[in-house]
């Protein structure tokens, strides 16, 4: 099983190039399934989760082909008879092959596809996502471990609101009405920066999607397709996760290839911890940070302080001068990395979802494992500040989200290293 070793104490320097977001562009692979027409991806991180979703697509019948020096993936389904389910072998590491479940309803008006899995970090349950494909007509029954959808005579339009705000259900009944007779109205949607990447895609593709407020959407649905070139976003995690790399060790590290107006919660919370930056609307510059302030926060749906961050914040919260407080408020079981953090000096106390993390504490190198995908880059933080060396195991969980990893921290005069 792969490893990896990480010498910490060298500071970060240069320059680091963010890749295409994984979560924009799973949904945008799923969605890829209602149309005949050609589709051109562009900027795509070819991550474990992408290639496993590409993998899916082909298994149920689509003519996908990746470049992968010019990180493009085309795609062309004209005259392709599509398989209707997606296995348990595709969908268990990687929550985000559920998504297709509202593609092939569009599409097909039938549908069989696994529950998912991915990383172990809670229960995330896709009874939100029935319940949207449900009010759109869809008849679904749970057995043996998979998703039984059918809508015979098609999807029909309706008035739609979450119960609670569920990014991936969202994705997944945008998707399913772009197809649906009539117009749908969904409120209480979630409103993250990679669904409206979605949405953008799914209208250069021919669908009449709106944005009538913040969570609430209008959908036409329409009958017909067109040919489509998109670039995927940027990662916004994979900005975030470099942008604290930075503040923890670095000295004048340049993160390009961003919007920095999608990471307005994170630059403003980084400030007022004492982060020093210089920023540009497409770069941020991360300056020497030597003296770092506890704080207070919480992780949230968009815009809030996501929670694919947590992780790695507890590692610069492990440097700043007194106590620190975090709450996670998305998912119920997403502090497994706080043992191993404490295994390497660090003082985190965990009650229910809160974690109390005392500072300045200087961690020292150790053997350990990671649990889950944001977790396994949140160990790597650990080693770049830890004295010795760190050696970090099961680092498949940071292959499905992370693009070039060691490559571009060693490009920055890191020393790490994949041990096989």
């Amino acid at each position: 099983m792969q490893k990896l070793k990480v010498k910490g104490k060298n500071i970060l320097s240069g320059e680091i190039k963010i890749s295409g977001s994984k979560n924009a562009t799973l949904p945008i692979l799923a969605a890829s399934i209602l149309s005949e027409k050609k589709i051109d991806l562009k900027r795509v991180p070819l991550v474990k989760d992408v290639v496993t979703m590409c993998h899916l697509l082909k298994y149920m019948g689509s003519n996908i082909k990746i470049n992968s020096q010019k990180k493009n993936i085309l795609i062309n389904n004209k005259n392709k008879k599509f398989k209707k389910i997606a296995p348990y072998s595709f969908v268990k590491t990687m929550r985000a092959g559920v998504i297709v479940l509202g593609s092939l309803l569009a599409r097909f008006g039938k549908a069989k596809v696994s529950l998912p899995g991915g990383c172990a970090i809670g229960t995330r349950p896709v009874d939100i996502h029935l319940y949207g494909l449900k009010r759109l007509g869809a008849k679904i029954k749970i057995k043996n471990g998979y998703i039984f959808a059918e809508a015979k005579k098609g999807l029909t339009g309706a008035q739609i609101r979450f119960p609670s705000i569920s990014v991936g259900a969202t994705e997944n009944v945008i998707i399913a009405a772009s197809l649906a007779k009539g117009i749908t109205y969904l409120k209480n949607c979630a409103c993250e920066p990679e669904i409206k990447n979605l949405t953008d895609f799914l209208n250069k593709m021919g669908a009449n999607i709106s944005w009538l407020g913040k969570r609430e959407i209008k959908i036409i649905g329409c009958k017909k397709f067109n040919h489509v070139s998109h670039q995927v976003m940027f990662d916004r995690i994979e900005a975030g996760t470099f942008i604290i790399a930075g503040a923890l060790i670095g000295k004048k590290l340049k993160i390009s290839g961003i919007q920095t107006r999608f990471l307005n919660t994170e630059i403003k919370i980084l400030r007022k911890m004492g982060v020093r930056m210089q920023i540009s609307k497409d770069y941020i510059y991360i300056l020497h940070s030597p003296k770092i302030k506890p704080v207070k926060i919480k992780t949230e749906p968009y815009p809030g302080f996501p929670t694919d961050l947590q992780a790695q914040m507890i590692v610069l919260m492990t440097k700043a001068k007194g106590k620190s407080q975090i709450k996670e408020n998305i998912f119920e079981n997403r502090f497994m990395h706080v043992p191993e953090l404490n295994r390497m000096g660090a003082k985190i106390n965990t009650l229910g979802n809160l974690s109390y993390v005392e500072g300045p504490q200087n961690l020292n190198g150790a053997e350990v494992m990671a649990t889950d995908l944001r977790a396994s880059v949140s160990l790597v933080l650990a080693g770049l500040i830890a004295n010795n060396q760190t050696v970090i195991n099961r680092v498949y969980h940071l292959d499905r989200g992370y693009e070039d990893l060691e490559k571009k921290l060693r490009q920055c005069k890191a020393k790490i290293s994949r041990i096989f």
